[in-house]
C-alpha cells in the first residue's frame, strides 16, 4: 500500500438495535483503497458488505472508526458536509436505484454534477460516448434495459470523474454480456488513477480484481488494507 492511499477505513464498528435485540454488522473492518486498483469485497449473504458501503460512502455514520478519503473525513460530519465530500470525491453505483426516473439520463448526469459546482455540458456528452449511451440521452430511464440502465447508473457516478469508485452488486440484475461491459468500463477507470471497490456475490467478478477482501460476520476475514 501506498502511503497515502485514496480511501482508508479504520475499524468500522457499525451495531443496529431491534427491541432488545443488537446487530453488529461491522466489527472493527478496516481497509485501504490505492489509485488504480480494483478490489472486490466479497462474503456471505449478512456479513456487512452493504452496511461496509453505506459508512464508507458517508449514507451511514459507523458507530465506531474513521474513514477517510486522502487527507479528507468522511465521518464525524453532519450529513451536508458528507453529501458534499461525496459529491466531489466518490461516485457510488448501486445494483438498482441509480437514476431519477422522472429525469432524462442526460438530466440525471447533470443533476449529480450540479451537486458538485459542475455544469459541463461537453463532459456530459463525453460520459455518455464513454458508456456507448450517446443516443439515448433524452430517454427516460423506465425505457432502458437492464445492461443501459446500469451503464447510465455508472455515468451517473463517474459525473464528477471521483477519485474513489464504490460499486454494491452493481452486476446483480444484468446478463452475462452487460456484466462483462460494466467491469470493462470499471476497469478503465482504474486505469485512468481512480480506485474502485465492488462489492459482490459473483465469482467471476471477484476474479477480475486487483484482490479481494472477504467479510465473515461483520470482519475481514481474508485481504484488508
Amino acid at each position: 500500500m501506498t502511503a497515502d492511499p485514496a480511501l482508508r477505513a479504520l475499524d468500522l464498528y457499525r451495531f443496529f438495535h431491534t427491541g432488545d435485540d443488537e446487530t453488529l454488522a461491522l466489527r472493527g473492518v478496516s481497509l485501504e483503497l490505492d489509485r488504480g486498483e480494483v478490489v472486490a469485497v466479497t462474503g456471505p449473504s449478512g456479513s456487512g458488505k452493504s452496511t461496509l458501503i453505506a459508512c464508507l460512502a458517508g449514507l451511514d455514520e459507523p458507530d465506531g472508526g474513521t474513514v477517510a478519503y486522502g487527507t479528507a473525513s468522511m465521518t464525524r460530519r453532519s450529513e451536508v458536509d458528507r453529501a458534499a465530500l461525496r459529491a466531489q470525491l466518490v461516485g457510488v453505483l448501486f445494483q438498482s436505484g441509480n437514476l431519477l426516473d422522472h429525469l432524462t439520463v442526460e438530466q440525471n448526469i447533470t443533476v449529480a454534477q450540479r451537486l458538485a459546482g459542475r455544469a459541463r455540458p461537453a463532459e456530459r456528452r463525453d460520459l455518455l460516448a464513454r458508456v456507448d449511451l450517446s443516443d439515448r440521452a433524452a430517454a427516460s430511464p423506465l425505457t432502458l434495459s437492464g445492461g443501459e440502465a446500469a451503464r447510465a447508473g455508472l455515468a451517473v457516478a463517474l459525473a464528477n470523474d471521483p477519485a474513489v469508485i464504490l460499486a454494491d452488486e452493481p452486476t446483480g440484475e444484468i446478463d452475462e454480456a452487460s456484466a462483462d461491459r460494466l467491469l470493462v468500463l470499471l476497469r478503465s477507470r482504474a486505469r485512468a488513477g481512480a480506485a474502485v471497490l465492488v462489492v459482490t456475490h459473483d465469482p467471476s467478478v471477484a476474479a477480475a480484481a486487483d484482490r479481494r477482501i472477504e467479510l465473515v460476520d461483520g470482519r475481514v476475514a481474508t485481504g484488508g488494507g
